[in-house]
């Protein structure tokens, strides 16, 4: 157990409902200041046949339990969440960095929200019926069996809950793999799964190193379903381990995503909302990275960006006036900062920011890149950082073409005023959402991944329930029954 914000936090794993300590731990610092927060209880194959044995032990009666009455205990579960927002978000401000304004008034609170609307969802499934061929025909929803989430180090609970709470409303038993740069939160979940009454072995959190424990979770043969949010690199290794047992896999793998701004849009509405994508240190797999203005507004528009990205102010997540937080680990600066320092060795502009802003510290002040051509890396990569890049275009056509022009596509944002444009645009880019006009407006029953690199398969809604259900076929002969 540790004690951090004022929060008492286990550091153990949790399996079949109770505490399991390894002998070997890792450490768990803040990125606020570097100190250590936890040493944490590091899983091994052991831990993962362990996790995975109670979760498949635990399956059978889950299952049978019926949507209706598994919606009772994510609802429970839900309200617990609701009320512990505080302790949640001081902890995972501590331990991601996330600013602590946010995940207190917006991003726990959608944890609550996943569990409620996946309840309702399972519990509303109308099955498909039609008669044909002389038969009475129905679609049915069997629960796959256990699942393994695999979960990224940015927004750690809401996204843990994302990719829970459909498993677990389908009738899926879960073993959790939280990223282990920011693991303390989901034990927090772990805790309020339990106050809830969720039965032994049908939440499970194991805590480690991705390739301990987490290979093992993903090949272990009784698994049925594996979700994982993370990097393509990761994904290519867990789809290979899931298909050697030919179990179905899902990845939202992040984005290189546009940001287009046509002559004809609000530019300051625009500026204000391309200058929010440096918001959490642009640790966020949807921002708009690439911004894409027409020619004739470039320096109309460049005057508003670095008007809103003036009033950023970089400091202690804790602190509410602070816009923008350090990045998550000192290995992720070294990662954002080596991207701009190959930009700048191979001719790419730096017009602004560009530097570590406080010796010692994780954050990098808020960057923009003319790239030196369309092939540049800092723009066909993803850097996950405080880092845009700004091009051109000069009509609708190059702007489509450059916004489709990565191997990413997970999201894209387009600013006009004609909603005839918006709608043709927002079509032609490849992208699994497409905002206009607005952005991170989420609605929980939609379609969300990625195209390309950015992803497999789609999360959200029926979508995510189908994905974690074996569907079946039931045919009656007509009249064969009374």
């Amino acid at each position: 157990m540790a004690l951090v914000a004022g929060v008492d936090v286990s550091t153990d794993h949790y399996v079949n409902g109770r505490r399991l300590a390894s002998a070997v731990t890792f450490e768990d610092r803040s990125p606020l200041d570097g100190s250590l927060l936890a040493n944490v209880s590091r899983g091994d194959a052991a831990t993962a046949d362990a996790a995975i044995g109670a979760a498949a032990t635990a399956f059978p009666s889950w299952a049978a339990l019926g949507p209706a009455d598994r919606a009772v205990y994510l609802r429970r579960l839900a309200d617990l969440i609701d009320a512990n927002v505080e302790r949640i978000a001081a902890v995972e401000c501590v331990d991601m960095a996330m600013l602590h304004e946010s995940l207190r008034l917006r991003v726990i609170a959608r944890g609550a929200r996943n569990f409620r609307a996946y309840a309702d969802l399972a519990a509303a499934y109308v099955e498909r019926a039609w008669e044909s061929n002389g038969t009475r025909n129905r679609v049915v929803r069997m629960p796959a069996g256990p699942a393994v989430v695999i979960t990224p180090w940015n927004a750690p609970f809401m996204l843990s809950t994302w990719k829970c709470a459909p498993a677990l409303a389908a009738g899926c038993t879960v073993v959790l793999k939280p990223a282990e740069w920011s693991p303390l939160s989901c034990s927090l979940l772990a805790d309020l799964a339990e106050e809830a009454g969720l039965p032994p072995g049908v939440f499970n959190v194991v805590q480690g190193i991705g390739e301990e424990v987490g290979a093992a979770l993903v090949s272990d043969p009784r698994v049925r379903r594996v979700s994982f949010t993370g990097s393509p690199a990761t994904a290519r290794q867990i789809g290979v381990a899931a298909a050697r047992n030919l179990v179905p896999f899902t990845a939202e793998l992040g984005g290189k995503n546009p940001l287009i701004v046509f002559a004809d849009a609000d530019l300051d509405a625009a500026a204000r909302k391309a200058a929010g994508q440096y918001d959490d240190s642009g640790q966020v797999c949807l921002s708009g990275t690439r911004l894409l203005v027409e020619a004739s507004v470039r320096e109309r528009f460049l005057e508003r960006f670095h008007h809103h990205t003036d009033q950023h102010v970089l400091g202690d997540s804790r602190d509410p006036e602070t816009t923008i937080s350090p990045l998550i680990h000192p290995d992720h600066l070294a990662h954002v900062a080596g991207f701009v320092e190959r930009a700048r060795a191979a001719g790419d502009e730096v017009v602004r920011g560009g530097r570590v802003w406080r010796e010692g510290g994780l954050w990098y002040e808020p960057t923009l890149i003319f790239p030196r051509s369309n092939d540049a890396e800092i723009v066909q990569n993803e850097v996950f950082g405080p880092v845009l890049t700004f091009q051109t275009f000069r009509d609708e056509t190059e702007a489509i073409d450059l916004a489709n022009s990565t191997r990413y596509g997970l999201s894209g944002i387009v600013y006009t005023g004609s909603e005839e444009r918006a709608n043709r645009v927002g079509r032609a880019v490849r992208a699994g959402t497409v905002w206009a006009n607005c952005f991170l407006i989420r609605d929980l029953t939609a379609p969300f991944g990625g195209i390309g690199i950015s992803g497999l398969g789609r999360e959200g809604g029926d979508y995510a329930l189908d994905f974690c259900s074996d569907l079946k076929t039931l045919q009656i002969l007509d009249g064969s029954t009374t």
